[in-house]
């Protein structure tokens, strides 16, 4: 089972080296392709310089949304699987291997993502978006896709600033795909370094969750609010919630109309 790593990057030379080493120990066979968004950079050097000695690597540019650039990840990519992941992860030495065991039941497949770095910022979950019984939350930092479905269903809408993954897995359950999880297929996701990044990162969260909305109606009935309050409420989670209402205004009133 070949399986496609598609990782859309820009600015990633502090964590491209630690990605792919980790990549490469996986179980074969696969390939993974590397979309880099105009990073300004040693990205794209570095990814050069592994190539040099692993064929199985791919570099590819193109600037746009993430959603264009995962897009254009997968029309290149061989497999009849595709993985996806971020630039600032890390794996585990047998995420591929526990994809594998999952894609044998089911057309998607979503792994464990571990937060590391500040502790704040780690303890803090996402809020979960249930869809026909299954959370279509699972982020695109670990989740695999058969690749057929992904083509079937239009892939990525790029017209989403964030909330693609939520996106494309909400249209995948809606023509009754199955999303499994697999809590062994891990990935260890760098939290964000600094307030400003936390914060920013929470206002366009907020803006995504509004997209969706605006594309496919009101989405609060298939939030879980008890399962939210049962989270830890500090600090950080209501400073992370005020800035994600601000993203959500923000879309609402300024947000780019979406082109059927």
């Amino acid at each position: 089972m070949l399986i496609s790593v598609v990782i859309t990057v820009r600015n990633e030379e502090k964590h491209i080296g630690d990605l792919l080493d980790s990549l490469l120990v996986q179980e074969p066979p696969f390939e993974v392709l590397i979309v880099d968004s105009s990073s300004e950079d040693r990205t794209c050097e570095i990814v050069r310089e592994y190539m040099k000695n692993h064929n199985n690597i791919r570099l590819l540019e193109h600037g746009g949304t993430r959603g264009e650039s995962r897009n254009l990840g997968v029309k290149h990519a061989k497999g009849e699987y595709v993985a996806f992941t971020d630039g600032d992860c890390i794996t585990n030495p047998f995420w591929l291997s526990e994809l594998r065991k999952g894609l044998k039941e089911a057309q998607i497949v979503a792994g464990k993502t571990i937060q590391i770095g500040y502790h704040a910022f780690e303890k803090l979950e996402r809020v979960e978006l249930m869809y026909k019984g299954m959370d279509v939350t699972y982020p695109t930092a670990n989740i695999a896709y058969e690749k057929r479905l992904f083509e079937k269903i239009g892939g990525f809408d790029p017209w989403f600033v964030t909330a693609e993954d939520i996106d494309l897995n909400l249209r995948a359950v809606d023509i009754g795909a199955k999303i499994i999880y697999n809590p062994r297929a891990i990935i260890y996701h760098r939290a964000r370094e600094s307030f400003y990044k936390f914060f920013k990162q929470a206002f366009w969260n907020g803006y995504g969750r509004k997209q969706l909305t605006l594309k496919h109606g009101k989405l609060w009935q298939n939030y879980k609010p008890t399962e939210m309050l049962k989270a830890s409420i500090n600090f950080w989670y209501l400073a992370r919630l005020a800035f994600a209402f601000l993203g959500y205004i923000a879309c609402k009133f300024f947000g780019k109309p979406r082109k059927v």
